[in-house]
């Protein structure tokens, strides 16, 4: 077995892709679900943020190969003194045999002075071991999920949102620093290029943003519960008529989100952990699983 650093190529994007894949859909087979499809834009935003943290974060990026093929594989990246975990997958064939276990190890050096750590952790039950045995606490998580009624969504308050683009960097970061003590930084821009808007508030009250892409509410952070909520319901209200909405990754902190996913007619269930090592639950705050 060789352990070696993810390279910046499209063979390794694919190859890490195709290992969470199938680790992810064995997962849901052993819980008594079923994995979702991947569409293609889904494949190409996956691999697009493979190919990226390869190049931000080499140290924290790395695959296992047996005989040449991908076995396992982890993903991790720091920010300002916060580590983040962004996947972290063998294969069913290869479980059981020290390979996860290694991979976590070198992705957990790459943090080594960090205070803060944050994993958007999967149901597994394994996973869910491994990071409290490594020192972080697992905060549940719930998922909204359904066709969005537009009617029974709160009126808008006065608050006005406007879409952001990549002018508005400095107050994207600062939200960060202030939510989560940590910016971004240029995780920002592989967003803007994924995303179908980012939205953003700013007043005299403070300010906040939120990414969509399609149906899903892909990373929120504000500085209140009051311009969470509205950027939420806002990016609820954008989303086509027909597709599903998706708002995951929501702890028991986030009842802001709670208050606006169930006016919206969104079904809710849990699934997951927010694992965090140095710090509370961000508030107000929907992390993003791949750049946290």
């Amino acid at each position: 077995m060789l352990l070696r650093p993810v390279r910046d190529s499209a063979s390794d994007a694919r190859a890490v892709r195709e290992v969470a894949v199938a680790a992810f859909a064995a997962m849901e087979e052993e819980l008594g679900g079923t994995a979702v499809p991947w569409t293609p834009a889904g494949i190409a935003v996956s691999e697009a943020k493979t190919r990226y943290l390869a190049v931000t974060d080499p140290g924290g990026c790395w695959i296992a190969e047996d005989g040449g093929e991908a076995v396992g594989a982890a993903l991790a990246l720091r920010r300002e003194g916060l580590w983040g975990l962004s996947l972290f997958a063998v294969l069913p064939s290869a479980q059981g045999k020290g390979i996860g276990r290694l991979l976590l190890d070198h992705a957990a050096a790459y943090g080594r002075g960090c205070l803060r750590g944050i994993i958007v952790a999967s149901p597994d039950p394994r996973a869910a071991r491994r990071y409290h045995a490594a020192g972080f606490q697992l905060h549940p998580t719930m998922v909204f999920s359904g066709q969005v009624d537009h009617a029974t969504l709160p009126a808008a308050d006065g608050i006005p949102v406007h879409l952001g683009d990549a002018s508005h960097r400095q107050l994207l970061d600062s939200v960060d620093r202030r939510v989560r003590g940590g910016a971004h930084g240029g995780d920002h821009e592989q967003l803007l290029r994924t995303a179908d808007d980012l939205l953003v508030v700013d007043t005299l009250a403070g300010s906040g943003y939120c990414y969509r892409r399609e149906g899903r509410v892909v990373l929120l952070a504000a500085t209140s519960r009051r311009l969470a909520a509205r950027l939420l319901t806002e990016a609820l209200l954008r989303v086509p008529v027909g597709t599903e909405a998706k708002v995951t990754n929501a702890t028991g902190e986030q009842d802001w989100a709670v208050d606006v996913c169930l006016a919206a007619g969104l079904t809710v269930s849990t699934r997951g952990y927010l694992a965090l090592r140095g710090m509370r639950p961000p508030a107000p705050y929907l992390p993003s699983g791949a750049y946290l």
